[in-house]
């Protein structure tokens, strides 16, 4: 507000030094076309509206002037309402003046807020009690209601409105122990519909595409669930759950095999995709960059395209949540000598006749 005020202040000022080296009679004849134009403009508009710099700078000008002094001038506003922006501008100067700088209970440093709020965050079951109980000792040594207080602000209820465990909650908790299934489909050129069958383990994202049929049979799909309960004894994973829909091309004994290595099978919600969304990603990742862009001939063709699609996405791909490093393979060391900017070159493989572009650094 004080820089809206700021502006007509100077204009004013550079206007009255314009007006010092001007003799009277030319001050005289520009108030009397002033005047005129001001005449002119009150007949043709209506009444103004004033904005609080104009009011303040108005009552400025004119508040040395005596009533009968303002009566005489052609003024768009009565005197009296000149008068009333001045007291109105006094008033609220010497109020400013009077009021307290910190009025009421000073504010909770940001070093007390900050723990409380990450400790209602991480521990979703805990009360304001419980947190005071745990930051009592080496952060806060006020009462529990500063902890209240600080929750209500953020809108964070109390224990009993927060005790509770969301789907979201549980997939990062248990991250290492998750793989998720999922059947989806493609054509050839023929028209042949193709069904594949994929699961990708949470914490890594690494993915594991266990087959593609034109008929996915029980015994088919049990065969891929006992092959890949060996692939995991082989490289040493101990997973406990395993999430997929409830399509019906699952058979009783794929849950069966998958129960006897000591996985839980977890069926989603009906028509509640976003219970397996890294898998329902992870297809559409697949279809656009690999089978959108490519001919399928037949399932030995989609199987060497899926094989190569794979590899791609576990050894090199690099993904968000693993801070754009690759499943299987970390980053490596960043590029930040300028001998080593110097000898920077980028070599370009490609994958599936150039569908697939790999980038990588050659010394």
């Amino acid at each position: 507000m004080l820089l809206r005020l700021l502006y007509p202040t100077l204009t004013s000022m550079l206007t009255l030094i314009r007006l010092l080296p001007k003799s009277d009679r030319d001050k005289e004849a520009e108030i009397l076309a002033l005047r005129h134009q001001l005449a002119v403009l009150q007949r043709q508009t209506d009444k103004p509206k004033f904005t609080w710099p104009d009011r303040a700078l108005l009552a400025a000008l004119l508040h040395r002037l005596p009533r009968a002094r303002l009566r005489q001038l052609p003024l768009i506003v009565t005197p009296d309402t000149v008068l009333r922006w001045h007291r109105e501008l006094l008033r609220h100067r010497h109020a400013k003046a009077s009021r307290p700088k910190r009025p009421g209970r000073p504010r909770t440093v940001r070093s007390i807020r900050a723990p409380v709020l990450r400790l209602a965050q991480e521990n979703p079951s805990w009360g304001y009690r419980r947190i005071h109980g745990e930051l009592a000792s080496p952060v806060i040594k006020g009462a529990a209601s500063t902890v209240w207080n600080i929750l209500k602000e953020h809108g964070i209820g109390p224990a009993p409105e927060r005790d509770h465990t969301t789907w979201a909650t549980f997939l990062r908790s248990q991250a290492q122990a998750i793989l998720a299934a999922h059947f989806f489909e493609t054509k050839t050129l023929t028209g042949a519909r193709l069904y594949i069958l994929a699961v990708i383990e949470h914490a890594t994202r690494r993915v594991r595409v266990l087959g593609a049929t034109a008929h996915p049979t029980a015994d088919w799909v049990t065969q891929l669930a006992r092959n890949m309960a060996m692939d995991l004894q082989n490289t040493g994973i101990r997973a406990k759950f395993l999430i997929r829909d409830r399509d019906m091309r699952y058979p009783a004994p794929f849950d069966t095999v998958l129960q006897a290595e000591g996985i839980k099978v977890v069926q989603t919600g009906v028509q509640m995709p976003r219970m397996n969304a890294i898998t329902e990603r992870w297809v559409r990742s697949c279809r656009t960059e690999l089978l959108d862009r490519t001919l399928i001939w037949n399932q030995t063709h989609l199987l060497r395209a899926l094989r190569e699609y794979e590899a791609f996405y576990n050894e090199h791909r690099p993904h968000r949540t693993l801070a754009s490093a690759a499943p299987l393979h970390p980053l490596p060391e960043p590029v930040t000598t300028p001998d080593q900017l110097a000898d920077l070159h980028v070599h370009r493989h490609d994958r599936l006749g150039g569908i697939l572009h790999e980038y990588r650094h050659t010394a």
